[in-house]
């Protein structure tokens, strides 16, 4: 079984169906399935695309997204999804690193599609459109089996660069029988997506669990106003809703939300904040969970459960046949209510880090992923995530990491030290805050330095404020100070 068989086999099941819906367009299985094969053929005989190969999909929220990823798939290729927020030098570094033989796009992302290929002259893209009008072909779809490597995740690292997380079909498969089980998904079923379909919570949660399970897809066309998103749901009748914290906040000055169809919506990529589970839980008759895990576990390890006890600050249970464990520095178990690292056991534990052996033997260690998130177990089995063990930011649910931000400011003619920490914020779970030493002599212009950064980086990595300082503290060995910058004045 593969990822590819697994989809065709809802679409011969049930071919008329509606597996998407778009606006007032609606996509029964049959047809999501005949264009994923145009797909198929056109990688296979216009792109030469081997089992086994990569090929990116750059694209902004789309239909067509779906169709593309299971094309990609049932030529035997490996998917690598593009944050369509990154800036084009981002882009081209993780075609670089991943070796995408080719790369689909959509002509929204015409102008950045003309800077990649200007860093990249020999990339092979394409846009998404000329999918559209393709009839389904004749096609001769290699065998993956479930220990191929089916996507490349990118994650945001510590050394500055992204890396890609190798989930195989296998490690799907078996998150999605494991979220299938957790939230008990029906077939009649239609799940919204409300984020980014690039995320590894919309991937496997908003892409693979619907179209797997013989249930449906409400995508979104926009989030704004919030009457858009009630009349959608209401409409094509959404019954499961996976989001992020701010978005369950900004949903609860909008009292007609409690009137949808929902009988559930499910909260990850960031902690949700008790508060909004409180406010939340008054103001709806239809219950919120709060579920977690990283890219690198598919994404899916925890969820509180849906008929049972909700913990309010838990991440919850473990899914099924999903293990978690809370060990300390030398991998020894911790007891019951200890904090330490939070790691995890089970199929759904990527097979590694692309091309990072040592990245990969520092979180895989005996059979567990190392997640870097600290935390503690109680006696009935809940788990809740207290710090991270990493420097890692969390910006609407996306991972940041301080030293990818920092490494570019330090391009910055005059920057002689900066350190980038994470800040509380309301909207966003987290923001960057730039503390910046200049050269002896310079003074920075604040503005030239943002746009700086802009200008090479995603938006939502740009640093909020920039603090500036004639030194950062330092420790006896020179290492800067973050948790004295937490505590500065400034920074509040």
């Amino acid at each position: 079984m593969n990822l590819a068989h697994a989809f065709a086999e809802s679409a011969r099941k049930q071919p008329e169906k509606i597996a998407l819906c778009w606006g007032d367009r609606e996509f029964p299985y049959a047809e999501l399935h005949a264009r994923a094969r145009a797909v198929t053929a056109r990688l296979q005989n216009h792109f030469g695309v081997k089992p086994g190969d990569r090929v990116a999909v750059w694209v902004k929220n789309c239909p067509e997204f779906v169709p593309t990823v299971f094309g990609i798939l049932t030529a035997g290729g490996v998917v690598v999804p593009v944050n369509n927020f990154l800036k084009p030098a981002e882009v081209a570094f993780i075609l670089q690193d991943s070796g995408a033989v080719a790369v689909i796009s959509d002509a929204s992302l015409a102008e950045a599609q003309e800077k990649v290929l200007a860093l990249r002259p020999a990339t092979k893209l394409f846009q998404v459109e000329e999918f559209a009008g393709l009839p389904s072909s004749t096609i001769n779809p290699p065998s993956s089996s479930e220990s191929d490597l089916a996507a490349l995740l990118y994650t945001s690292g510590t050394t500055g660069h992204p890396k890609g997380a190798m989930l195989t079909h296998g490690n799907f498969l078996h998150n999605v029988a494991s979220c299938v089980a957790a939230l008990d998904v029906r077939a009649d079923d239609r799940i919204v997506v409300a984020l980014p379909q690039f995320h590894s919570f919309m991937f496997t949660v908003g892409t693979l669990l619907p179209m797997l399970s013989g249930a449906g897809i409400l995508l979104l066309k926009t989030l704004h106003p919030f009457k858009n998103v009630l009349e959608e749901i209401a409409r094509h009748r959404g019954t499961i809703l996976p989001s992020v914290p701010s978005f369950y906040r900004a949903l609860l000055a909008v009292p007609e939300f409690g009137k949808l169809p929902l009988r559930l919506c499910v909260s990850g990529g960031a902690p949700l904040p008790v508060e909004v589970f409180n406010e939340f839980t008054r103001k709806f008759p239809f219950p919120l969970r709060e579920g977690y895990g990283p890219t690198e576990s598919s994404p899916v390890a925890t969820v509180n459960p849906i008929y049972g006890e909700n913990r309010a600050g838990s991440v919850g249970k473990p899914i099924p046949n999903v293990e978690l464990s809370i060990r300390d520095e030398v991998g020894g178990e911790l007891p019951i209510g200890e904090f330490g690292e939070i790691c995890i056991r089970g199929g759904n534990v990527m097979r590694g880090y692309w091309h990072q052996p040592e990245e990969t033997a520092k979180v895989l260690r005996a059979g567990w992923l190392y997640t870097g998130d600290v935390g503690y177990g109680d006696a009935d089995g809940y788990f809740y995530i207290t710090d991270r063990k990493k420097d890692m930011l969390l910006v609407n649910g996306i991972n940041v990491y301080p030293r990818e931000i920092e490494e570019v400011m330090y391009q910055f003619p005059g920057v002689k030290e900066v350190a980038v920490i994470g800040l509380p914020d309301a909207r966003r779970g987290e923001q960057p805050v730039a503390f910046v030493a200049a050269a002896d002599g310079v003074t920075l212009d604040e503005k030239a330095l943002v746009q700086f950064v802009r200008e090479r980086m995603a938006d939502y990595k740009v640093p909020r404020k920039i603090i500036f300082l004639t030194a950062l503290p330092r420790n006896a060995t020179g290492k800067i100070l973050k948790t004295e910058l937490r505590r500065s004045p400034a920074a509040k």
